[in-house]
């Protein structure tokens, strides 16, 4: 059985990139840990804001990988010696992915309060008109 997909209709030549980002992006559904908010500051940019309390800048990476923007946390275990009554803070690794579209590049990344702020910019392209010559054949 063949897998059909939207980007087979006919009127959609050269789209089979969306077909695999779409694809990419349903495979980067995580658990929900850490919670995270997407906001659009302006026309072109926009901010992910993730929800990272006890995690430390040296604790996290962020990459860019193809066009997925990838970010993890590692804590070290440091409750070696503690006897915990009741833990509800979690300290564990996560890894959050978002598929960015094209001409969205990372303008940068801060911390503040527990969270993360990645900052991302969208380039408009120049519209482009082309006119095509038909040619003869004899």
């Amino acid at each position: 059985m063949s897998k059909i997909s939207f980007a087979s209709h006919p009127f959609l030549l050269g789209f089979e990139q969306l077909d695999r980002l779409v694809e990419l992006s349903a495979k980067s559904g995580n658990e929900g840990y850490p919670p995270y908010n997407i906001e659009q500051s302006s026309e072109t940019s926009y901010r992910i804001t993730l929800a990272v309390a006890g995690f430390r800048e040296q604790d996290m990476s962020i990459t860019l990988e193809d066009s997925q923007l990838v970010i993890r946390g590692r804590q070290e275990d440091d409750s070696e010696g503690r006897v915990y009554l009741h833990r509800g803070i979690a300290a564990r690794q996560f890894q959050r992915s978002f598929v960015l579209a094209d001409g969205v590049e990372v303008a940068g990344a801060s911390m503040e309060n527990g969270l993360l702020h990645v900052d991302l910019q969208r380039t408009i392209p120049n519209t482009v008109v082309q006119t095509i010559e038909i040619k003869h054949k004899k």
